[in-house]
């Protein structure tokens, strides 16, 4: 069980983000929450600082007259999305990423869709070159407001074992 708070005085109290390595179990689901509703204004701001000139993602005119009638969230602010909901409960105590595989995209978000995310822990081992750490890997889901499969992919971390995380050797 991941704890939520430490003691770090009398009567104070700091909030603890993220698990350990020893804190994941193989099979167990966490669910990331809140969602998150995506807006036409950040679709655009995403397309804009990624250089993404595909006009089905900001041109409203271009996106009628495409399958979906109307303009579509950029696959990558999806992932990037869902990755971020998931920092919390998968790699919030992680040394390094050390790759993601399998990404697939199954169904498009819409301005005004809710993206809801949740990882499921499929592996982890020890580290056989850092004593202080494990490898974890999980597959993540994305589904919108009404349970359609948006996304996955699946991720592995470093992740830190207790006494071994940056938090654990500064006073944060």
């Amino acid at each position: 069980m991941v704890q939520n708070v430490k003691q770090v005085g009398e009567n104070r109290f700091r909030e603890n983000f993220g698990r350990y390595y020893e804190d994941f179990t193989v099979g167990d689901i966490y669910e990331h929450r809140p969602g998150r509703t995506i807006t036409e204004t950040e679709n655009t701001w995403f397309t804009l600082l990624t250089m993404n000139t595909h006009p089905l993602h900001f041109d409203a005119e271009y996106a009628k007259a495409s399958e979906f009638g109307r303009c579509v969230i950029a696959s990558p602010f999806t992932v990037a999305l869902m990755v971020g909901m998931s920092v919390t409960d998968t790699s919030q105590k992680a040394i390094a990423n050390l790759g993601w595989t399998d990404i697939k995209l199954s169904f498009p978000l819409f301005a005004g869709d809710t993206l809801y995310a949740e990882s499921e822990v499929l592996d982890k081992r020890e580290s056989k070159s850092r004593p202080g750490a494990g490898i974890v890997s999980v597959k993540t889901t994305g589904l919108n407001q009404d349970g359609k499969v948006v996304g996955t992919f699946t991720r592995s971390m470093l992740i830190a074992k207790r006494g071994h995380s940056v938090e654990d050797k500064i006073n944060y």
